[in-house]
């Protein structure tokens, strides 16, 4: 069989920098032998066998072997995305995942990061199989094609609140900050260190900048194996070159970077040290990119001089995904796993808050911190990048002042007549629903969070209740804000009755129902990612809640097979304890004599009459009724509204309760709901 020789390359990065023992594993390593069989069909098949004069031992090496995926389709039709794929890859290697759009680079990626829960096959690490266990979990990280971050927090801070979820807390702050800065010059980032992250109404730093920064959060604690799917996507060719020029010195470092690119420019080639080409779901070529060119050739494809081989290779593996190369042979010997750990976190690679003195378990979940001190972090986050937007601040504020305000113009001074009764329940409804409408502003924020902390997540930098503990923390002030500003512009313009304790209570009512509303729309962004499914579940709901609330249609009047909607209607419980907080007076009367006649056929009749009317009335009763006579009181139109079963503070206590139901819905649904998986 004839045999094709390949040279190896050193790459010159600028700035870059080599590590010794790097330097040890790849010296005198030399591309193998190329083997064909002559009896073969050399259009159907091709055997790349490569092997090396020596095997080396090396640290690390990830196998995969057989790697297959299926997912259901419509009409229980299977779907293949991968095919017996096999390959492996070593610390120092920057192995890339080719193929044209479908070829399955981002299934593969994630089927070896661990995200792929059907999987079939084997993946192991120095010969043990980690890829259900959470060791993978400890010593990896994910860098996600979406670059999600913290707008208002500047690149430095990103860094280093990323140190302070992944390093070791015996590791003090100065000694992080030492390997923030280290990592800033690392990734090419100098210039823009004291530069926000940005948004689409904040400038900040580059693309180029914003996804070098995203995998610097990634690794932070210098993982062992580093994943990232489709890094250079979106950037122009000078960024594209500096990620990977990034990545390699990454790989250099002593860990081994595992990626899927789409159309590579020559130079990014020429930085790669494995390459993976798939069609189909199955794997043409695994090589060293040196080996590509006398592969095409021996197609009968020979790269044309002005064309870069990975292009032209995509071409036809896009037309024929029947040809294929069997992976290569490595010429690697791969170490005692637990040796190479212990070896490798004893020469600075912190892996997620291990030390050499504690072993890592292959079972055991690892975090950096104490959940208290989880809480602490996130918390400290979150005011830090909400502080730098008063203008959300601000808006919140000014829409609830402004919607007290116009509804003190409307109801001022209500009077204590039926048509003040009244009123003042239609003041109540529509109060009431505001606190929970106004929350929903809240959604696209906290979905663009949740992604975060997918990310964040899926390498331990904190515990899920620990997340959810430093939400609710940092939002209760906020809300006790808004509660206190709508409290004082309504509650004397409106002319609610009571002293102080009415006052106190009618603010704790609406902080509940804020905070209620609050849990409820954080709920639901944790369950439905998509912002306009998110709104629309949300606004619906809530009318509905407002519908069986109580002021459109009395409990009495609710058919049977709609009042389970009633009890569990989110404004109820808040509208009934202001009603009662304003009507449980039973000296204040709100209907005396002759206006019990109001809204009926008699309101037009003279006074005179209606008092002969009384008269009568009295007189067939037994009882004498005159212009001042009380008819009907505040607990009377209580009951004519239905409401007796609760009392003010029972229904103050079910309005919490509710919060605190959603934010643990909320929990859950971040807890087993937001796995980042595919089944």
């Amino acid at each position: 069989m004839p045999r094709v020789a390949a040279e190896s390359q050193e790459i010159s990065l600028d700035g870059g920098w080599e590590s010794p023992t790097l330097g040890e594993l790849l010296k005198d390593l030399e591309d193998g032998h190329r083997k064909k069989d002559s009896g073969e069909d050399a259009s159907v098949h091709h055997v790349l066998d490569v092997a090396s004069p020596e095997t080396r031992p090396v640290p690390f090496l990830l196998s995969f072997n057989n790697l297959c995926y299926d997912v259901r389709g419509k009409a229980d039709s299977v779907k293949t995305l991968l095919n017996d794929v096999s390959g492996e890859v070593c610390d120092g290697d920057v192995l890339a995942v080719l193929g044209a759009s479908g070829a399955g680079k981002s299934t593969l990626i994630d089927a070896l990061a661990g995200r792929v829960s059907s999987l079939r096959g084997t993946v192991t690490l120095n010969g043990e199989k980690v890829l259900k266990s959470q060791l993978l979990k400890v010593i990896s990280a994910y860098v996600m094609q979406d670059d999600l971050l913290f707008p208002m927090l500047t690149v430095k801070e990103t860094l280093m609140f990323a140190s302070e979820f992944r390093l070791p807390r015996s590791l003090s702050k100065s000694k992080k900050m030492e390997r923030v800065e280290a990592l800033i010059d690392k990734l090419g980032l100098r210039n823009a260190a004291d530069t926000i992250i940005g948004d689409e109404g904040h400038r900040g730093v580059s693309g180029g900048e914003r996804r070098r920064v995203s995998i610097g959060a990634d690794i932070i604690h210098d993982p062992i194996v580093l994943f990232l799917d489709e890094p250079t996507s979106g950037l122009d060719s000078t960024n594209a070159f500096m990620v990977v020029q990034v990545l390699k010195r990454i790989a250099r470092s002593g860990s081994m970077v595992i990626m899927s690119i789409h159309q590579p420019s020559a130079r990014i080639i020429d930085l790669l040290d494995r390459l993976i080409i798939l069609s189909r779901g199955k794997s043409v070529f695994s090589g060293y990119p040196t080996s590509l060119p006398q592969f095409l050739s021996d197609f009968g494809h020979p790269v044309p001089g002005k064309r870069t081989s990975q292009s032209l290779h995509l071409t036809y593996s896009t037309r024929s995904g029947n040809r294929r190369a069997t992976p290569m042979t490595t010429p690697y010997k791969a170490l005692s796993l637990k040796e190479s750990i212990t070896t490798s976190v004893s020469r600075g690679k912190l892996v997620s808050g291990s030390t050499s003195s504690k072993p890592i378990s292959m079972e055991t979940v690892s975090y950096a911190n104490r959940p208290l001190l989880e809480i602490y972090i996130l918390s400290k986050r979150y005011i830090k990048n909400w502080s730098r937007t008063p203008e959300l601040i601000i808006t919140r504020l000014a829409t609830v002042l402004v919607t007290g305000l116009i509804l003190a113009t409307i109801y001022w001074r209500l009077d204590n007549t039926p048509r003040g009764a009244q009123e003042r329940m239609a003041f109540f409804s529509f109060a009431m629903s505001t606190m929970f409408y106004t929350c929903a502003d809240n959604l696209p924020v906290f979905i663009h969070e949740r992604y975060i902390f997918l990310r964040e997540t899926t390498h331990n930098a904190y515990r899920t209740y620990s997340y959810v503990i430093s939400h609710v923390l940092v939002s209760l002030p906020q809300l006790l804000a808004l509660s206190i500003a709508f409290a004082v512009t309504t509650f004397w313009t409106v002319g609610l009755s009571g002293g102080l304790e009415s006052f106190l209570y009618y603010c704790v009512i609406i902080y509940a129902a804020f905070w209620s509303g609050s849990s409820f729309v954080t709920f639901i962004s944790g369950l439905i990612p998509n912002v306009m499914i998110s709104f629309m579940v949300t606004i619906s709901y809530l009318s509905y809640c407002l519908l069986m609330g109580g002021f459109f249609i009395n409990r009495d009047r609710i058919p049977g097979y709609w009042i389970w909607f009633h009890y569990i209607s989110l404004m109820k419980y808040p509208y009934e304890a202001v009603l009662i907080n304003e009507f449980d007076d039973p000296s204040r009367c709100f209907v005396r004599g002759v206006q019990v006649f109001d809204g009926t056929l008699f309101a037009k009749v003279p006074d005179a009459i209606k008092v002969k009317m009384f008269d009568t009335l009295g007189n067939s009763l037994g009882t004498k009724i005159t212009e001042s006579t009380c008819l009907r009181t505040g607990p009377d139109l209580l009951l004519q509204q239905g409401i007796s079963q609760l009392s003010k503070w029972d229904c103050l206590w079910v309005t919490f309760a509710w919060g605190i139901f959603f934010r643990i819905l909320f929990y859950l649904s971040l807890l087993f709901g937001s796995k980042n998986k595919r089944t």
